[in-house]
């Protein structure tokens, strides 16, 4: 029983191997370049948040992108083109007095210059409620299409997933 099991596994090695292997090195190069642009994709968009860099973050999508994002499983927003992306992430950003992304796993499926990917990122903002310093800490998982045009990735649709939110008083500095 043993020696099958084994003779599976290595069976099962050798094709796995194989299966890689019918890539060229070009081709292989080629996708860990694309897989680590996504990721500085994802990376930049969290920063140009935290920074608050609308302008520059509506950039990092196509022309024609869409944004939808729900809260507890509830569409809340929808917006298309980088003009309304700009607008509203911009108008949302300027009440924050402090926004901090940190990003996650991320796992991307390439199909030639279109990708789709998903990324967790955990969210802390904090804002001035009724006087009061409150942080808001928020589990994301974005849902997202991408798009590679003149040999730069852009995103063509998110889906923001907002999954859990804890908000409580921020202690005094």
């Amino acid at each position: 029983m043993k020696r099958i099991i084994l003779s599976l596994i290595t069976i099962l090695s050798v094709v796995t191997m194989n299966a890689q292997n019918n890539k060229t090195l070009e081709q292989r190069i080629m996708e860990l370049e694309d897989r680590a642009a996504l990721k500085n994709l994802v990376d930049t968009f969290s920063t140009l948040s935290d920074t608050k860099e609308a302008e520059q973050h509506s950039l990092l999508f196509t022309e024609d992108a869409t944004v939808k994002t729900y809260i507890g499983g509830k569409l809340v927003t929808e917006l298309k083109g980088r003009k309304q992306i700009a607008e509203v992430f911009g108008n949302f950003l300027a009440k924050q007095e402090t926004i901090y992304h940190i990003n996650g796993q991320q796992t991307v499926t390439l199909n030639g210059d279109h990708a789709k990917g998903i990324s967790y990122c955990q969210v802390a903002m904090i804002a001035v409620v009724d006087g009061k310093r409150m942080i808001t800490q928020q589990g994301v998982r974005y849902n997202d299409e991408y798009q590679k045009i003149d040999g730069r990735w852009y995103i063509k649709n998110r889906v923001s997933n907002f999954m859990w939110r804890d908000t409580k008083e921020l202690s005094s500095k």
